[in-house]
């Protein structure tokens, strides 16, 4: 027992370590520093953000204005050929060609082609153009034609659409059908098709699983127009023509579709509507006698519309619709609208003399003052923009 308490007494204590004050206010400057950092940020997030650093990486290289502006570059095609943002470059649509241009106007790529009326869907990566109403097809990717199709005699392309995992849906008007839906994955082989002898089919779009396609049809129910949804499953029978769901559309003209992450956004006459994939309505918002003057469907987790009491006139309200299909934010203009664009988190409005860019809440984040004459206007998700006019392009990028 008395060897124990001698070693108890042989062990010290370990010497208690004080802190220099100095350090001590050094570690409260640093955080109170880094707290009003965080919060000058939030307040600020629309004009310093990630974005903002993106363009910086991704543009230094391009030599531009004290606004912002690039210098405009010639292309070849015209204001009627159809334009895409493409690997950071302009892809160019036109009866005779397709030219992918960089933001300087150096050509990438140039493919002769013969296109009545060229039309352009395209992914972060790749793009598919078609002939509305042809018989001609292209894919590209990277700076090639990667596939191409050709319609037999007596069929025509209505519509064409590529997802993120590069599957393709091409609508086509062909003999003793009203309408026919093939698949092709992303090695280009049909894996599906759906014909119909009962209604017409006017568009059709791929889930982003590859699982599922849904396709807008139009046909008489009870002797009134009728529009729906057809669901069908990807493994679905080519010899059942009936879908798998459907979801009554009413007496609306479907003018345009998008399948995100939220559901498919379907864009009709006086109507727009958020699906879900297997066929139910999540949510609607309707125009209430409003006329639709423009819109995208383009925005993350958001649609704008531009919608007018009257067709003729330039007074409108421009309308930011949610998930929930709510109206979110609403602006009111009183000048005429060139063109609509979305993507990401940004929308840009081309009026009459500048282009104003938005975040989806319709705060005002950049204001351009002098377009160089643009009519079209492609968004991008950096906040960049791409200004169109009838013979040239440039590239704004704001500071």
């Amino acid at each position: 027992m008395e060897q124990l308490d001698a070693k108890k007494k042989a062990v010290k204590k370990p010497l208690k370590k004080t802190t220099n004050p100095f350090f001590r206010f050094l570690a409260f400057l640093v955080t109170v520093a880094l707290v009003l950092g965080a919060v000058f940020l939030v307040v600020n997030r629309d004009i310093f953000n990630l974005d903002g650093l993106r363009r910086w990486f991704a543009y230094r290289s391009i030599r531009r204005s004290d606004t912002g502006q690039a210098d405009s570059f010639s292309y070849d095609g015209g204001s009627s050929s159809s334009f895409a943002s493409l690997n950071g470059g302009l892809l160019v649509c036109a009866n005779n060609s397709i030219r992918r241009y960089d933001g300087s106007g150096t050509v990438y790529f140039n493919e002769p082609v013969s296109m009545e009326n060229p039309v352009v869907d395209c992914t972060d990566s790749a793009a598919l153009v078609y002939d509305a109403g042809g018989t001609n097809l292209s894919l590209l990717y990277g700076e090639e034609s990667y596939f191409t199709l050709s319609l037999e005699e007596g069929g025509r392309i209505l519509s064409a659409r590529l997802n993120d995992a590069g599957w393709m849906t091409v609508t086509t008007q062909e003999s003793g059908y009203k309408g026919v839906v093939t698949i092709y994955n992303d090695q280009q082989e049909p894996v599906m098709r759906v014909n119909l002898s009962s209604r017409f089919v006017t568009d059709a779009i791929l889930s982003q699983d590859c699982q599922t396609v849904a396709l807008a049809t139009a046909g008489i129910s009870d002797a009134a127009y009728e529009s729906r949804l057809d669901f069908y499953d990807i493994n679905h029978s080519a010899d059942d023509p009936e879908p798998d769901n459907t979801l009554s559309l009413g007496d609306q003209v479907c003018l345009d579709l998008r399948w995100t992450d939220d559901g498919i956004w379907v864009l009709g006459d006086s109507t727009l509507s958020l699906v879900s994939g297997s066929g139910a309505l999540k949510c609607k918002y309707v125009f209430s006698g409003r006329y639709l003057k423009n819109f995208t469907l383009d925005g993350d987790g958001y649609a704008v519309l531009l919608l007018g009491k009257y067709r003729a006139g330039s007074e409108a309200q421009l309308v930011v619709i949610n998930t929930a299909g709510e109206a979110s934010a609403a602006l009111t203009v009183n000048e005429q609208i060139f063109a609509l664009s979305a993507a990401g988190r940004y929308i840009a409005v081309l009026r009459s003399g500048n282009l104003e860019i938005y975040t989806s809440s319709l705060d005002l984040y950049r204001t351009l003052e002098t377009t160089q004459g643009a009519r079209q206007v492609l968004q991008r998700a950096d906040g960049s923009t791409m200004l169109i006019n009838a013979n040239t392009a440039h590239l704004y990028v704001p500071n």
